[in-house]
């Protein structure tokens, strides 16, 4: 049987095991992978430890992950778009912190030949989530957009898509993260205190939209910054949607294939990069998660299995 991560109690990585389980069976429309990466995102150790039960309720044990990349090894009815042995990348079903995982075929797209696993595994979620919020505040060419945590998951997605639209990119982070930002194409500058001023200096007139991937309390000057909130969207601020800002918690809401296009054609152009932290093998799926959960990575990580 194909191992998989599973926790049987909410809490802490303490609470993760490895353990064989029934290899799942692909039904209409689907196809089961043999994984070969699956990206680790802050969203997964947070329904580890429960804070997504009452919106998300799961029976236990349960699983980890969505994004996912590997080789199909069955292909389930009506399915006619891959066949036994292709590569692809997507999400899955299934939990993708496993051996084998399950994923309807029309989430998932063929993998470049010569994109590295740990890469493939790592686009859906955070680069689904960016260039679907994108097209939520609506950004274009010569639009000036403000990205909270631009070095972060989400955030460097969404930088690199916006530069790639034209727009002139502002992002915030720590200084160690600013010269890396400064490769993507974005203008840095440190958050906290007297942020207004240091964008006003850069962009007097402020800001067209801003993007919040960071949740510590930036929604007043991003108000402030883009003129009222009406092109002011927020992943984390769940407590600020009565200012009148966009608050999203819908994830690639269904775009992640177009998503996944417009990224690999980026990537293949060598107009977007995706720099892989750490990777590990699902029996240290815990020190990924724990890292993972400090927020303080210097890319995307992976799981081998």
């Amino acid at each position: 049987m194909p191992l998989a991560v599973q926790f049987s109690e909410y809490g802490g990585s303490d609470v993760l095991r490895v353990v064989d389980v029934p290899a799942p069976a692909p039904g209409s429309g689907q196809v089961r992978l043999t994984v070969r990466a699956a990206g680790v995102n802050p969203f997964d150790w947070k329904v580890m430890q429960g804070f997504m039960s009452q919106v998300m309720p799961l029976d236990l044990p349960a699983g980890l992950g969505s994004d996912i990349a590997g080789v199909v090894d069955q292909v389930g009815e009506g399915v006619t778009a891959f066949a036994v042995g292709d590569e692809v990348l997507g999400t899955s079903l299934t939990p993708a912190y496993a051996e084998a995982a399950v994923a309807d075929a029309d989430s998932l797209v063929a993998k470049p030949a010569g994109l590295p696993w740990e890469v493939a595994g790592t686009l859906a979620g955070s680069g689904g989530t960016a260039w679907t919020v994108l097209e939520r505040l609506k950004v274009i060419q010569g639009e000036t957009l403000l990205i909270h945590a631009a070095s972060g998951g989400v955030g460097a997605f969404a930088a690199q898509l916006a530069v790639a639209r034209g727009a002139r990119v502002i992002g915030t982070a720590s200084e160690d993260n600013h010269e890396r930002l400064r490769s993507l194409g974005v203008i840095p500058v440190v958050y906290g205190e007297g942020l207004a001023d240091r964008v006003r200096a850069i962009t007097p007139e402020g800001v067209d939209a801003v993007l919040d991937a960071s949740g510590r309390g930036e929604i007043p000057v991003s108000i402030e910054l883009a003129g009222g909130p009406g092109r002011v969207l927020t992943l984390l601020a769940f407590d600020a949607g009565d200012l009148g800002i966009q608050v999203h918690t819908d994830g690639a809401s269904g775009n992640t294939v177009q998503a996944l296009h417009d990224i690999l054609a980026l990537i293949e152009e060598g107009r977007l990069q995706v720099p892989i932290w750490r990777t590990y093998p699902l029996a240290e799926a815990a020190v990924a998660l724990d890292l993972s959960r400090t927020g303080h990575v210097g890319g995307k990580i992976a799981l081998l299995p």
